[in-house]
Parts: C-alpha cells; sequence; structure tokens
C-alpha cells in the first residue's frame, strides 16, 4: 500500500503576543497555505482542526470553526485534541482520510491564543486527572519538570549549563533569520548564564515561552497533486503517534510516578524512542538518511535528550554532538533550523503543524537564509500530554 500523500501547501501566522483570537491566527495560516499550494478553498474536501481548548468553546470543534471562517462550502470536518501532539494527531487524520479516498484534497489547521506564563489545568477539582493532581499535589510546573529533567541528564550523564546555553545560542541565531518566530535576536552564553534562574539549573533562556500562532498544511493524493502540475512534492511518507509501553520508567509529564518493574522488565526502548522508531520503520529510513530535524525544545536540556531518542548519537552523547558542531547549520544533522520553541514559544495546537511547514519549504528548498544545502529526507518530532506520541518524516 502506498502511504504518501503530497504536502502542495504550507502557511503560517507569525508567532507572538498578539491578543486576538485563535481562529484569526488560523485562517491567516490557512489562507497562506492555500495560495501556496494554487488551491482554491472550494476545492478542499476535509478540513481538520487542531483543538484549541484554552480558546473556549469554539476551540472544540476547531475543524468547523476554521471551516465557518473560511466560509461554507460543504466539506468534511474533524477536530482533533492531542496536547502539543494535535498538530501531528490532525495530519495523520488527514492523510489517513486521503489513502482512504474520502478526499484528494485536506487542509489541516492549528491555531492558539496562549495564556500568559505557563500552562495549567483548567478550574475546578479532578482528583482523578494527573495533570490537575501534579498542580495541585506537587506545584509541579511545566519549568519544575524541565529543572528536574535538566538535573538528571547532568547526575546521568555529566550535562552542564553550558552545554543547555549551547542549545539556546545556536536556535536563537537560526531564529533570527526566521519571519515567522517571535524571537528574532541571537543571543551569547553569557546572556544565557545571566537571565534569571526559573527552576534550577534552567534559567529564563533555557525555557520556552507561551505563544499565539498559527500553522496550516494542504495535503492531498498523489494522484491530484500530479493533476495539479506539481510532479515532484514533498511528501508525507510516515505519521508516528504511538504510545508507551508498560512498564514506562522515565518520568514524563503529567505521571508523578513511574510504572513498576518489580514483576515486568523494562521495555527495550524509551517512549519518546518509540516515537522515532515507529516512524523510521514505517518510512523505511533510519537516523542515517535524515538531512534534517525539528524538535519539541521545550527546554534547552530537552532538545539534547531528542538528539538521542533519535538516533542521532547513543545514550548521553547528545551534549557532545552539540558541541562538535553537528547539530548547527553547515553540521551533520541540523536540528531545529526553524529556530525551535525557544524562538517561537508554545502555541500548542500548531506547533506540530508548524514544524512539518519548516520541513517542507527546506526540503523544497524555499527557506532562504536558514536553508539546509541538499534536504532531501527530514523527521519532527514531540509529545503530548497522557501519552501522545508525535513524528513525522517528509521526503523529496
Amino acid at each position: 500500500m502506498r502511504t504518501d500523500v503530497a504536502v502542495l501547501g504550507a502557511g503560517m501566522h507569525p508567532w507572538g503576543k498578539w491578543g486576538r483570537s485563535f481562529v484569526e491566527y488560523g485562517t491567516a495560516a490557512a489562507r497562506a497555505a492555500l495560495a501556496d499550494a494554487g488551491v482554491d478553498w472550494r476545492d478542499v474536501g476535509s478540513v481538520v482542526g487542531a483543538d484549541t481548548v484554552r480558546g473556549g468553546y469554539p476551540g472544540y470543534v476547531a475543524g468547523a470553526t476554521f471551516a465557518r471562517a473560511l466560509g461554507w462550502q460543504g466539506a468534511r470536518v474533524a477536530s482533533v485534541y492531542a496536547a502539543c501532539a494535535s498538530g501531528a494527531q490532525a495530519i495523520a487524520t488527514a492523510r489517513a482520510q486521503i489513502l482512504a479516498g474520502l478526499a484528494d484534497v485536506v487542509l489541516v489547521v492549528g491555531a492558539d491564543a496562549a495564556p500568559k506564563g505557563f500552562f495549567r489545568p483548567a478550574g475546578g477539582d479532578r482528583p482523578d486527572d494527573p495533570d490537575w493532581l501534579r498542580f495541585r499535589v506537587l506545584g509541579a510546573t511545566n519549568p519544575a519538570y524541565f529543572g528536574l529533567y535538566a538535573r538528571r541528564r547532568m547526575a546521568v550523564h555529566g550535562d552542564t549549563p553550558e552545554d543547555f546555553a549551547l542549545v539556546k545560542v545556536k536556535n536563537a541565531a537560526m531564529g533570527a533569520l526566521n519571519p515567522y518566530a517571535r524571537y528574532r535576536r541571537r543571543v551569547t552564553a553569557e546572556e544565557v548564564a545571566a537571565s534569571a534562574v526559573v527552576a534550577d539549573p534552567l534559567r529564563l533562556l533555557d525555557i520556552c515561552a507561551t505563544s499565539d500562532g498559527g500553522a496550516a498544511l494542504v495535503l492531498s493524493s498523489m494522484e491530484f497533486a500530479r493533476r495539479h502540475g506539481v510532479t515532484r512534492p514533498v511528501r508525507i511518507r510516515a505519521v508516528s503517534t504511538v504510545t508507551p509501553r508498560f512498564p514506562n520508567t522515565v518520568l514524563d509529564l503529567p505521571d508523578i510516578a513511574t510504572d513498576s518493574t518489580v514483576a515486568v522488565g523494562a521495555p527495550d526502548e524509551t517512549f519518546r524512542a518509540s516515537i522515532a522508531g515507529a516512524a523510521y520503520e514505517e518510512a523505511g529510513v533510519g537516523p542515517g538518511d535524515l538531512s534534517l530535524a525539528e524538535v519539541y525544545d521545550l527546554s534547552t536540556a530537552l532538545e539534547l535528550q531528542w538528539y538521542e531518542d533519535l538516533g542521532l548519537c547513543g545514550e548521553g552523547e547528545g551534549a557532545k554532538l552539540l558541541r562538535e558542531g553537528a547539530t548547527a547549520p553547515g553540521g551533520r544533522i541540523p536540528v531545529n533550523a526553524s529556530g525551535g520553541l525557544a524562538s517561537f514559544g508554545e502555541a500548542v495546537p500548531a506547533q506540530a503543524v508548524a514544524q512539518v511547514c519548516e520541513l517542507t519549504w527546506q526540503l523544497r528548498g524555499t527557506a532562504g537564509d536558514r536553508q539546509i544545502a541538499g534536504a532531501r529526507v527530514g523527521i519532527s518530532a514531540n509529545q503530548g500530554l497522557f501519552g501522545h506520541g508525535s513524528s513525522v518524516v517528509t521526503v523529496r
């Protein structure tokens, strides 16, 4: 069975704090993607929206919300919520519809108007909700978790705050070249070290902000792409949305304890490694085939962890790979050529879609000053709360 679908169009609304509705950001991104694809809105057979839960009631029906904003024309709709993996789940839904023959052209949209500060659960008492519990019982905000993870890397692998700062320096340099990024200024390691401590050992510039923004993709069958005159489109070859395996021995939010290994042996790979592994297997590629990667750098330390989880290096070798320059432009495997969340901040439903926008532009060779020479295979990776995996492999 052929599993490729074509990426005909990619569009974004710049990230920032604009104080407007997420619908406005998503609609702007959708129109940009349609224009990029050269596809009329009336030719779209389905709209898949990544849900914006904090945006109020319309966010729960994101597909219909964006369809209405663009003008009712009878398209199918679907809405997906998977926390930070929502965008990848929306891409997976769109791809399935195309491969099933339900639609030739599908519009995928994600957008958010994020709260100031850090994300937190909605109000009310929910003692059976682990995300609510970790705030109420432990006071464990997202930055607290990022700090604990950074401490673990320091204790187990010998990483240093200076290593973490180098991630920010690298990503800020790329974000400075990206017109959609919120933060478009280079920073130095000294500036990172001088920023306020948020969750020791991580400082303000080690942790991503919360942002407004939107991203969209126009996907189609390969047959439609050929009829449309696109003979060599960027193609989505794999979408991984796997869940963890019991027992999970690595602590991941929102859980506040690991599964027991008293009676059951630990799995051969961690949850995050399994996300990429499933994508590689489906796409028929491996880490050595990659031209670039877009990963979920909620904190600088977490980017180093993704190097290992993607198989770009061995366990504990992420900082070494960074120091060698392998993950910078011109290196063996550039990571976060977009500038990453360090430069964008989190707009939760949009970020996995935005990663594929960047891979699309890179594989087309249209990424401008941040272009990675000869890019042919790219991978995105992130994860959402409650065991949502997210990885997309694109090829050209």
